[in-house]
């Protein structure tokens, strides 16, 4: 397997759920960048585990250590590499799972991949806390892009049925953008935001888990970033944002309503303002031919209900080789869509900072 991604900026995740360690190694940061350390223990907190009735109860505080690359306050331009441990670890709720293959979960593929020597214990590698490292970079890169004025900001746009408004809809400003960082639950009407949490308690009484929309805009970007075809912003961006655990779909722009409009609809018409070149509408999501047109960059992420629900489902025993039973013990989100909103702005983060580094 290879848990390398990126071409400037390159990237190197490492450990497993209730390994003694999670990590990452990033490669390609200039020598003499200041880290903000606050500030990204800021991020790792907004991921953290164990803080909300709406989270899992596995408590993990994600104190990360600097282990290269970082001296004087600075980086080096080595590669820069953190760890963060592992301290609550629950491995006996998982003793069945050699066996019983979770529905919804990576058990049986990665079984069958790496040949039955994957640790399953609280998903191994494929565990969503793997996404903890890419927060610690995604923060370093929020800090280096933030230098630049480009800012990254996400709301939960729905939770199963009950929609938030769209970025579209309102009159997008840097003050909100910081706003919704310092939420715990990001919304941009407060009623549908307590309706959502309202359903997330729901559903955990009843063993269940709902998915959910993550909407995410990062503003002034300049124009002329990104390629034609295989580098392109939207395949960049859609990369890395589906190797975050629980993505199911992407979207940019209007998305996939944009199929329903006529062309003389869907177009972006140009006009220049203060000697600037925007377009009217932005149902694009300030990309065009793979290309950032200097309006704010829209897309959407779909992510699925939490698969680890304790209601009674059907399995199969791969060692038996039989039809099983399986009610799934351990601590699980009932919605991981508020955890993932940081996850998703690191990603993003790294992906925009990666094709930046094309032009420089």
């Amino acid at each position: 397997m290879s848990g390398t991604w990126g071409k400037n900026i390159k990237l190197s995740i490492f450990g497993e759920s209730h390994g003694s360690a999670i990590g990452i190694t990033i490669d390609g940061l200039e020598p003499g960048l200041e880290i903000d350390i606050e500030a990204v223990k800021k991020e790792m907190d907004r991921r953290a585990p164990g803080r909300s009735p709406l989270a899992t109860a596995r408590r993990e505080s994600d104190t990360f250590e600097i282990l290269s690359g970082y001296f004087n306050d600075r980086t080096t331009g080595t590669p820069l590499c953190a760890i963060i441990r592992n301290a609550d670890q629950h491995s006996k709720d998982y003793g069945d799972l050699k066996k019983l293959m979770r529905p919804g979960h990576a058990d049986y593929t990665g079984n069958v991949r790496y040949k039955g020597f994957n640790d399953y214990r609280g998903g191994g590698h494929f565990s969503g806390r793997i996404t903890a490292p890419l927060v610690f970079a995604g923060a370093i890169a929020k800090q280096i892009l933030a230098n630049k004025g480009i800012i990254i900001g996400s709301h939960i746009k729905s939770i199963e049925k009950i929609q938030d408004a769209s970025f579209e809809e309102i009159d997008l400003n840097e003050d909100l953008i910081r706003k919704l960082s310092y939420e715990s639950f990001p919304v941009i009407n407060k009623s549908s935001g307590d309706n959502m949490q309202e359903l997330i308690l729901k559903v955990k009484k009843d063993l269940d888990s709902v998915g959910g929309i993550v909407e995410t805009v990062i503003l002034n970007l300049p124009s002329g970033i990104g390629s034609p075809f295989f580098d392109s912003v939207e395949s960049h961006l859609s990369s890395i944002i589906f190797s975050i655990p629980a993505t199911k779909g992407i979207e940019f722009g209007k998305g996939f309503d944009i199929s329903a409009l006529k062309g003389s609809e869907a177009n972006d018409e140009f006009y220049i303002e203060n000697d600037i070149i925007k377009t009217k509408t932005n149902n694009n999501g300030g990309i065009l031919g793979g290309i950032t047109s200097g309006m704010p960059l829209v897309f959407r992420t779909a992510i699925k209900p939490t698969a680890s629900i304790s209601r009674e489902q059907h399995t199969v025993d791969i060692e038996a080789h039989k039809n099983a039973t399986l009610s799934i013990k351990g601590r699980h989100d009932p919605c991981i869509v508020p955890r993932a909103v940081p996850v998703i702005e690191a990603a993003s983060a790294i992906a925009i900072l990666d094709l930046m580094l094309d032009i420089r």
